[in-house]
């Protein structure tokens, strides 16, 4: 790690105190003939990782289960009752600008990131009427908390007087894995409890992001959500608001990129299941499904290969293979947990939501609603239908949905819950619709993170990738994604003494000297 970047550094946001973590020394491309990687995961973590080796000449295969590259962040093409081709995906992401390594990875077929546009405001809203805002919260910290409990109707003296904010004095100085060791046996809820937040401000700051892990407060850790809020508020000066990408992510992500991949060398397989996994000498033997193939896995030699699954996928991979790993590393493993499941719902609907409604807001208490992204406001594709037809393109998420839910009722649900938020929706008829439920998401449970598997494994050849999977860095959810397949890239390249790619992130503990002193008193 090198706190303070060498003059002349680049530096990938605002922050003038992002930490650069340099890369190890090395070669500029391997030795020929070239050592062949298997990447298995198409998603943020599995193209960064792809993108990091074939950049150093790595002969690359990428393989993807799905039909489309993308993860969570995929896209797919789908033809409305109207006639006209759109795209679907798992709905929407905010690329914050402190996802420093995502955004680089952007930047390698986007330099100026021109395919991303800001939206205005990070607004929230409760159903008692209570509505924050971020767009004119200071971005420094500590003035970013402090602005924001002065701007927040939520913060009343009375509700401020009640508050414990001793319980909360671990934020300001939060560290990797210092932060597991004191908060992992704690829920999000219990902490919040604690600290006694009024009920708005809760439901309203801290809420939000405990759900955006897709899990139910009471079941979070709490080291994830003080990692959260020192990422956005304490850590960093970048600020809460946001970019999206200005067309559906396959357009604005996936084809570039693989095309990018392709003209380094690299191979990309869509529709392959790698089954199972066996040490081969210093390599390795996949058994891989093709599409259209019988069910007879196909065997193909690689001289490493990157695991960038979702926690199902790994949990299989590593039950099918059993010469890989250590019985207590397995173990933990098939301890990881999903959380509960997710709905995306997106309508195509007849009349236009008013061009005043933000382009992302996040709720709470109207049901099961999360969210409501007004995708005519921002996103080309949905604007071009919009603009065609006199309508609009809405998308709803719930998350952490209980598993015995009614699925079709809970869907009915949303869309009344949409006329509550935004009332001009009320009667307008719905041109088409497309729910998407998925469970695949990483659960960071209380006193789960012992069991998380870290980048590197006993096989020095065998690395993991992925947001469930552990770092030293400060980084979560989709950057921890793109740091964790540049890390695993990184821990390859050293096998073969090749020169690594840096990495930046928020600052790895409290901004100044203060602050980490009042934490210790926490």
């Amino acid at each position: 790690m090198l706190l303070n970047p060498p003059f002349g550094a680049v530096r990938p946001g605002r922050d003038r105190r992002a930490v650069l973590w340099p890369a190890r020394d090395g070669t500029a491309r391997v030795a020929q003939p070239a050592p062949s990687t298997a990447v298995v995961g198409g998603g943020i973590a599995g193209v960064a990782a792809a993108v990091a080796l074939a950049e150093r000449g790595v002969r690359v295969d990428l393989l993807e289960r799905e039909d489309v590259l993308g993860g969570r962040a995929a896209g797919w093409p789908t033809a409305l009752a109207d006639g006209r081709r759109v795209t679907m995906s798992r709905g929407f992401h905010a690329f914050f600008r402190q996802y420093y390594n995502l955004r680089a990875l952007l930047r390698r077929v986007d330099p100026g990131l021109a395919r991303l546009r800001p939206l205005a405001d990070y607004p929230l809203q409760r159903a008692t009427g209570a509505h924050d805002s971020f767009r004119n919260v200071p971005r420094t910290p500590p003035w970013s908390v402090l602005g924001f409990v002065a701007l927040s109707p939520a913060f009343g003296w009375s509700s401020l007087a009640r508050m414990h904010p001793r319980a909360a004095l671990p934020l300001l100085d939060v560290r990797v894995p210092d932060v597991y060791e004191r908060l992992d046996q704690v829920s999000a809820g219990a902490f919040l409890d604690d600290i006694r937040f009024p009920d708005d401000a809760r439901d309203l700051a801290f809420e939000v992001f405990s759900r955006s892990f897709f899990a139910d407060p009471k079941e979070l850790s709490a080291a994830e959500l003080a990692l959260m809020f020192h990422i956005y508020f304490l850590g960093s000066s970048e600020g809460l608001l946001f970019d999206v990408p200005r067309e559906p992510y396959p357009q604005a992500l996936w084809d570039p990129l693989t095309g990018y991949l392709s003209g380094l060398g690299a191979t990309v397989r869509t529709g392959c299941t790698v089954q199972a996994l066996r040490p081969d000498a210093d390599g390795f033997r996949l058994a891989v499904t093709a599409p259209g193939a019988s069910r007879t896995p196909e065997e193909h030699r690689y001289d490493a290969v990157v695991l960038a699954v979702d926690t199902a996928g790994l949990q299989a991979v590593v039950a099918a293979s059993p010469n890989v790993g250590s019985g207590g590393w397995r173990a933990g493993v098939g301890r990881l947990r999903h959380a509960p499941p997710f709905l995306v719902s997106r309508y195509w609907m007849d009349r236009p939501v008013r061009p005043d409604r933000p382009g992302f807001l996040g709720t709470s208490g109207f049901g099961p609603v999360d969210n409501v992204s007004v995708l005519s406001h921002w996103e080309g594709e949905a604007a071009r239908w919009a603009k065609a037809t006199g309508g609009s393109v809405v998308e709803l998420h719930a998350y952490a949905v209980g598993p015995a839910a009614d699925r079709s009722a809970l869907q009915d649900t949303m869309l009344r819950e949409l006329s509550r938020i935004y009332p001009e929706c009320a009667g307008a008829a719905v041109v088409d619709a497309r729910h998407v439920w998925r469970q695949d998401c990483p659960l960071f449970p209380v006193g789960g993170y012992r069991d998380r598997p870290t980048v590197r494994t006993v096989h020095p050849r065998l690395v993991l990738a992925g947001d469930q999977v552990r770092t030293a860095l400060p980084v979560a959810l989709m950057e921890r994604a793109a740091t964790t397949g540049t890390q695993a890239a990184n821990a390859l390249l050293a096998t073969w003494g090749v020169r690594g790619h840096p990495l930046w992130s928020v600052p790895p503990h409290g901004r100044n000297a203060v602050m980490r002193a009042l934490a210790r008193r926490g």
